[in-house]
């Protein structure tokens, strides 16, 4: 498997990358209660070692353990950025869903296949949560979610690891707590796999806090099917629809074409009209399309909401293309989308994934 970022061997040394990201690391001090060792990059060398020395990582495939292993090399990558000082107290708020987002950054512009950059997304997103999962309420809700995005053992595994590269006082009851959970996935079913639920809108209502526990399997009759599909301008959403009959198409760019409206600024007419539009194929219950970038889990939360308000069946196709591919196909377009548009919605870029609706497909290329 040649992938841009390299991982050890089981058994041979580490070579440990280099680059700005690791100097912001390095120069990045944390705080001596729960960080004895100091520095963010020495800390996460410790964390990658401490990965690597256990005899269950050199038992994963070798995706796996790239996958593990990039995690734990990017876990607090956003650490420095995120860095605070308050009471005299070193904090780092919401490092992990920021790292989350800088990690798709870095791993798009690398190439690295959609799925397993994916994946490392996810360890990042929710590496801190077996520390503390075992010791708030409903804890086997909080796998059974979990197990949706993430595999339960790939997050023990770097978890633990976590929390062996580190000196501080309890160690001792992280190690405990990331047992904990491995256990708790194991007995759920879901140590390897999504936890298993009687139906599809069964996991979506329990994933959408819709259902009081994840064994509620509320009736699914549904009226029409929606396709919302999901990706950034040129990845070939068009494409896609062109090839599949899906009902008609609310096409956002369509939209402003014919009111006249602009491509940027306040969309309100435009998603005004779009709406509208939907609300008609809901009451008649026709299936349809809805074609807009739809980057972020916001927008599109609120429009799953609009269209299981009157009982749809949602699926979301998200398009995406390798970033040199998109670049290109971006740049042969008769009305070629500005680069510094283009960074600004890499900013706020959210994957789908299978929590927000009830069928999420990746077309990758």
């Amino acid at each position: 498997m040649s992938l841009p970022i390299e991982c050890p061997e089981p058994g041979q040394p580490i070579i440990f990358p280099s680059g700005p990201w690791v100097d912001a690391m390095a120069a990045c001090m944390q705080d001596p209660l729960h960080h004895g060792e100091g520095d963010v990059w020495t800390h996460t060398k410790l964390v990658c070692e401490a990965l690597v020395a256990r005899p269950e990582w050199a038992r994963l495939s070798p995706e796996a353990r790239w996958v593990t292993w990039v995690a734990c090399l990017l876990h607090d990558v956003a650490k420095p950025e995120t860095r605070r000082v308050e009471d005299g107290v070193v904090r780092h708020p919401r490092h992990s869903a920021r790292g989350a987002r800088r990690a798709r950054r870095m791993l798009f512009d690398l190439e690295v296949p959609a799925a397993l950059r994916e994946q490392v997304v996810n360890l990042i997103l929710w590496h801190q949560v077996p520390f503390f999962a075992i010791e708030q309420p409903d804890p086997e809700d909080r796998v059974a979610k979990l197990s949706l995005t993430t595999r339960c053992r790939h997050l023990a595994m770097v978890n633990r690891a976590d929390g062996e590269g580190r000196i501080c006082e309890d160690r001792a009851r992280l190690a405990e707590n990331a047992d904990l959970f491995f256990a708790l996935a194991e007995d759920q079913g879901c140590l390897d796999a999504p936890f298993r639920f009687e139906s599809v809108h069964a996991r979506f209502c329990f994933a959408q806090g819709r259902s009081a526990s994840r064994f509620d399997a509320p009736p699914a009759r549904p009226r029409c099917t929606v396709t919302l599909m999901a990706g950034l301008p040129g990845m070939g959403k068009d494409h896609y629809l062109a090839r599949h009959d899906v009902g008609p198409v609310i096409s956002l760019d369509g939209l402003r074409a014919s009111l006249g409206a602009p491509s940027s600024g306040g969309q309100g007419r435009v998603l005004a009209a779009a709406e509208e539009e939907a609300r008609a194929h809901l009451r008649a219950g026709r299936d349809f399309a809805w074609n807009g970038t739809n980057l972020t889990r916001e927008t599109r939360g609120r429009l799953v909401r609009l269209f299981t308000d009157y009982r749809a069946h949602v699926r979301i196709v998200y398009v995406e293309a390798p970033r040199s591919v998109w670049l290109a196909r971006n740049a042969a377009r008769e009305a070629a989308v500005p680069a510094a548009a283009l960074e600004r919605m890499l900013e706020r870029w959210e994957v789908p994934d299978v929590t927000e609706a009830h069928e999420v497909e990746w077309v990758t290329s």
